[in-house]
Parts: C-alpha cells; sequence; structure tokens
C-alpha cells in the first residue's frame, strides 16, 4: 500500500545515540579470517570489508540476505540559475521510472534481488500513490541557495528525522543493509556545496559536470555555487545543511544516523550521498564505522569528498549516474564478505580432514 510519513523518530544531533564499534575484536577477527582455508591476506579488502561488517554486528554473526535501497527525490531551487543540463521536470519523470521498475537502479537491483523503495522527500510535483512509494514530502523543492537559505531549520531537522524514521522501520520490518541513493536535478551543486564547507575543500574542486555540462556549463555552475558560498558563512554541519542542502541529502543523512544507531552497514552510493553521508558524520563522528562506500564516482570532487570520510570504495567503474545504482552493484561484495565469516572453512577443518557439509549459521 502506499505509505504516508506521519510520525517521526527523533534524531539526536550529538554523539548520544550512536556506539562506535568496538575496535579490540579487531585482532579477534582478523585471526578468524587468518585461519580460514587460504593464504593469509589471499583476499585483499574483502577481508577488510569482513572484519568491518564483523565489527558492526558483534555479538551476532552478519547477516546480508535482504537488502533494500532507498532512492530519495527532491527537486532544487538552484535549478533556475541553469546549473543542470536537465530542467527540474526529469526529477518527477525519473520516480515515475523507478516506480515502473525501468530505471538503471531497478535493474541492477533485480540483479542481486534488492527491494527498491522510492521516497519523496521534496519532488516538486503530487506524485500518485503507488506500493513502492513512501510518501515523506516536507516541501515542493528547496528554495534557490544562490539567493536564499535552500532549507529552514526545522526542514533539515525533518528531514533527517523523517529518514532516520524510513530506515529504523525498515530495519524493524527485517533489512540486514541499508543503501542509500538519491534522484534530484540541481543536487550535485547542493552537494558540492555542502562538500566545500563540511570536508572543507577548495568550491572549484568540488564542482563538476554532474548531468554532462561542458567547460562552460561547469563555469556557470561554480560561479553559481560561489554566489551560494559568499551569502553564509555557516560551518556547523546543521547549519550547512539548512543553508546550501536538499531534502533527499537531509534524509539520507538521516538514513546513515539510523542505520548506525541500529548497528546495521548502510551502502552509501556516489557523490551525492557520500555528501549526505559527510553530514551524518560530521553531526554524529561514530557514524562511520557503519559506512561502506560503494564506488569511485567519475564525479569531479569525489575523490576529494572520500578522502574528507577516510575512505576506500569498493569498486571503480566510472559510474556518474545516482540513483543508489553504484551501491546496489556492492551489496553483493558484502554478502560474500559475510560469508567468509560465516561459510568458509577453517584450513585446521581441511587439514585434519575433519570437514563437514555447510550448514546455515548466521542466524547464531
Amino acid at each position: 500500500m502506499h505509505t504516508r510519513v506521519s510520525d517521526f523518530t527523533s534524531v539526536a544531533l550529538n554523539d548520544r545515540l550512536i556506539e562506535p564499534v568496538d575496535r579490540s575484536l579487531e585482532p579477534q577477527l582478523r585471526a578468524r579470517i587468518d585461519g580460514k582455508a587460504k593464504p593469509l591476506g589471499a583476499l585483499g579488502r574483502l577481508e577488510d570489508l569482513a572484519v568491518q561488517l564483523g565489527l558492526i554486528w558483534h555479538p551476532l554473526m552478519p547477516r546480508t540476505e535482504r537488502a533494500t535501497v532507498f532512492v530519495f527525490a527532491a527537486d532544487h531551487g538552484i535549478v533556475v540559475e541553469g546549473v543542470s543540463l536537465y530542467p527540474a521536470e526529469v526529477t518527477r519523470a525519473m520516480v515515475a521510472t523507478y516506480l515502473a521498475g525501468r530505471a538503471g537502479v531497478n535493474v541492477l537491483a533485480r540483479a542481486s534481488n534488492i527491494e527498491v523503495q522510492v521516497i519523496d522527500a521534496g519532488v516538486d510535483a503530487e506524485i500518485p500513490a503507488h506500493p513502492q512509494l513512501i510518501d515523506a514530502k516536507i516541501r515542493r523543492g528547496s528554495r534557490n541557495a544562490a539567493r536564499e537559505a535552500a532549507l529552514t531549520s526545522q526542514e533539515a531537522r525533518d528531514g533527517l528525522a523523517r529518514g532516520a524514521s524510513i530506515v529504523a522501520a525498515s530495519i524493524a520490518a527485517g533489512t540486514d543493509m541499508v543503501a542509500i541513493g538519491e534522484m534530484g536535478i540541481g543536487n550535485t551543486t547542493s552537494a558540492a556545496l555542502l562538500m566545500h564547507r563540511l570536508a572543507p575543500a577548495p568550491l572549484a574542486d568540488c564542482v563538476g559536470a554532474g548531468t554532462g555540462l561542458d567547460a562552460a556549463g561547469i563555469a556557470r555552475k561554480l560561479a553559481v555555487a560561489e554566489r551560494a558560498a559568499s551569502r553564509s558563512d555557516a560551518v556547523s554541519p546543521l547549519d550547512v545543511l539548512t543553508e546550501f542542502g536538499g531534502y533527499e541529502i537531509a534524509m539520507m543523512a538521516g538514513a546513515v544516523l539510523a542505520s548506525a544507531e541500529r548497528r546495521r552497514p548502510v551502502i552509501v552510493d556516489g557523490f551525492i550521498a557520500a555528501a549526505a553521508a559527510l553530514v551524518a558524520v560530521r553531526l554524529q563522528p561514530a557514524a562511520r564505522d557503519y559506512c561502506v562506500f560503494s564506488h569511485r564516482s567519475a564525479e569531479r570532487g569525489h575523490d576529494l569528498l572520500l578522502a574528507a570520510l577516510d575512505a576506500t570504495p569498493c569498486l571503480d567503474l566510472g559510474l556518474r549516474l545516482g540513483e543508489g545504482t553504484g551501491a546496489v552493484l556492492a551489496v553483493p561484495l558484502l554478502r560474500a564478505a559475510a560469508g567468509i565469516l560465516t561459510e568458509m572453512a577453517d584450513l585446521s577443518d581441511v587439514l585434519s580432514g575433519t570437514l563437514e557439509p555447510w550448514a546455515d549459521r548466521r542466524h547464531g
């Protein structure tokens, strides 16, 4: 049935709710992986991912069966300044495409048995009810950040709370892994401004081609972003989100916080999703422990943004579509990494000849 978000959990804007993973357990997990039927380190960075999942899920074994990608959609008032190759109406059209099951994220999600959930965070249109749509709309598009704050402070808080509430409900219903993606014409400009203040990084290093701008278009986009940045000297994460953010970005940040609070891995898509993760981590640094960065985007600025988050992405495929496409491609890697802990034989059993057929003990 169609879902309307009306009651929202609170999101603490401090470190009270989210506990960092217990790093003292890492040597124990590494020793366990080293004892598997393989040469030391033979599975490379997949072993690092297995350790991260072990830390996140402790004292339980990692569960990875049920994964959901949340595609948060919203429009941006700054589009009127000519920062995108496409008009704002494309946001609404793409939401319809997700709901029809025909977009890139749908195709890639089906390949790995991942549920797609679409959230209207602030699309500048009335979207008809649909079983895969959550109506969490705060406003029909943000304000023009080149001229005024994109959100109000209350709207920024509401966005965090709504994103957190949606993901918390999904985890309560059995979701093991959360993946976040987005759709919103103009949102690479918003993400660049967030990165500029919160990384921090020079604005020219944050602004890229987005939907495919040429050199002249990028120069115009940079000039608009510079005007927006000159309006406000905000540096605290909530204030920066208020000045330059978008409703979908606020909700993705809330999704990160809710995943971390409930000790679930959150798989972060590309440039815009990483900007949302940056907001969440600046609000609650312990949330970083629960983030898996899926891929290195071709968008300018993503490398610096990953560096600001001390993140090494799982994949480097030249993707720049958004929608959560990179995040869903990383889901099989997390499943494989968890399998090292839950399914792979110990070398001692192999050498002793006492190996028994594998039994599913992942829920122990």
